[in-house]
């Protein structure tokens, strides 16, 4: 039997595939009914789709530049050396750069903001932007959400063409749209299809981060390696998705594809652009689907709605009420029928934000107001400059969960997410570490490391913490 397989469509490995062109029509005089007409959505969405090269100082990864051959020659005569030669070629010898993915972005403002995933640029040492008329860019990173698998980048232009969004909450299962992307390297290319179904969960994010949010539109729209960031538009030519994951049985298209919702994509820009980080409001609930076993358990009348399975003390939700066993079924009015749609419905505010909740109690329907919060507890909005620390130290951090910091027993902390080159590689620190303390100071929050590093920066400052298995850690680090 062939099983499922959910992938990124990102990394497009370099191959080429012959093809015989069809005899060409001589009646120039066809009329495309304007109800199945995609021209003007391609004209209108294809300038501000662009082609995504990534690069890295390391081999690894860079299947392109592999050699076809070389596990069989590893095979027959082992490990193969490198060609002999002095110490002083090699110091010599000019660093090189791999490619490691060639995929797709969507321009967002005239300033030269584009859109793309994030699995499309994690590891990248350096990321080069073409654009639809051949022009060629480097580009920074502002800054990226894992949680979504979207990241902003820059390059240093100014009126470029950018998409226009659409509202992904109106678009309709079939309606039909467009895939704008580069597959096989094949710049500007569209696919046609239709809204196969929307607030589709499927798991495929799960790896980045365990505070994934998924809520796809899932679409029948060709979508293949190369297409990870492109657009996924409607006859209008507006944004509703950025194209993100296939399900396939080979790693190629095979049927379905899906794409971040639009609403979501322009609310994640906004915070990266802004805040430099994701404004992300938490209830404070762990929720279920309303399958018939569940219904059935606790004698619930009908299947709409989501069911609330626990209620954290203190959060949004539990200030607002809420408790175990009450089915949400409303939120501003928006109704509420599987997990991917609340997800989606409150990835689109901030915390500070109120929101009017209706959900049903032992057959009796409820409403109350939720005022949303961070992860943090709090209604503030942070701003932080991404490449602070990353200068500083050498480190992609962000402050520790609530429940990360109960199941490390403690108090709270930053979580390193990636260790850079830098102070903290030197001295030994891996991705996943948890600061807790410097120069015994309790760490709460990346203002507070941020502050105190700053502070010392010409000293030696003592970092304690603990790793994801409960290992504890100390390193001194000299700046």
């Amino acid at each position: 039997m062939m099983t499922l397989v959910l992938s990124f469509a990102g990394v497009n490995r370099f191959s080429y595939a012959g093809f015989q062109a069809p005899a060409l029509n001589k009646d120039t005089n066809i009329v495309v009914p304007e109800r199945v007409n995609f021209t003007y959505a391609a004209e209108r969405s294809r300038p501000s789709v662009v082609f995504i090269q990534t690069y890295s100082s390391s081999p690894l990864g860079s299947a392109s530049l592999e050699n076809p051959l070389q596990e069989l020659l590893e095979e027959l005569y082992g490990e193969q050396a490198d060609s002999p030669r002095d110490d002083q070629s090699k110091e010599e010898e000019e660093p090189r750069e791999y490619p490691i993915a060639s995929a797709s972005g969507v321009i967002v403002s005239p300033e030269g903001y584009i859109v793309s995933n994030n699995h499309v640029i994690d590891g990248a040492d350096r990321i080069e932007i073409v654009l639809n008329d051949k022009r060629s860019y480097a580009a920074k990173v502002i800054g990226v959400d894992p949680e979504t698998d979207l990241s902003l980048l820059k390059i240093d232009e100014s009126a470029l063409t950018p998409i226009v969004y659409g509202n992904s909450d109106v678009i309709k299962i079939g309606e039909w749209v467009l895939a704008v992307g580069n597959p096989f390297n094949l710049t500007s290319t569209v696919t046609a299809g239709i809204v196969s179904a929307k607030g589709r969960n499927v798991g495929v994010l799960a790896e980045q981060s365990n505070m994934a949010i998924e809520s796809f539109i899932q679409t029948d729209a060709v979508v293949n390696v190369g297409n990870s960031g492109g657009a996924l538009v409607n006859l209008k030519g507006e944004l509703i998705g950025i194209n993100t994951a296939i399900a396939s049985p080979t790693g190629s298209y095979a049927g379905y594809s899906f794409a971040v919702p639009s609403n979501i994509v322009y609310k994640v820009v906004e915070d990266l652009k802004n805040y430099g980080q994701v404004q992300r409001a938490i209830l404070g609930i762990t929720i279920q689907d309303l399958d018939a076993a569940l219904v059935k358990a606790n004698k619930i009348p009908d299947f709409h709605g989501v069911y609330v399975d626990s209620v954290v003390k203190g959060s949004s939700a539990g200030d607002a009420g809420l408790q175990k066993g009450d089915i949400i079924k409303r939120i501003d009015g928006q109704i509420v029928e599987s997990p991917a749609e609340l997800q989606e419905i409150v990835a689109i505010r901030r915390p500070g934000d109120k929101i009017i909740m209706a959900y049903s109690r032992a057959g009796k329907e409820y409403e109350t107001e939720v005022l949303l919060k961070n992860s943090a507890g709090s209604t503030k909005l942070t701003k932080k400059d991404p490449y602070e620390m990353a200068t500083l130290v050498g480190a992609e951090i962000r402050d520790l969960t609530k429940e990360e910091a109960r199941k490390l027993k403690v108090k709270g902390g930053v979580k390193i997410e990636k260790v850079l080159s830098g102070k903290f590689k030197k001295a030994g620190m891996a991705d996943g570490f948890v600061i807790t303390h410097i120069d015994k100071i309790p760490v709460k929050s990346t203002e507070d490391a941020t502050k105190i590093i700053k502070k010392n920066k010409h000293n030696e400052v003592l970092i304690q913490g603990v790793y994801p298995d409960g290992r504890k850690a100390y390193y001194a680090i000299a700046f």
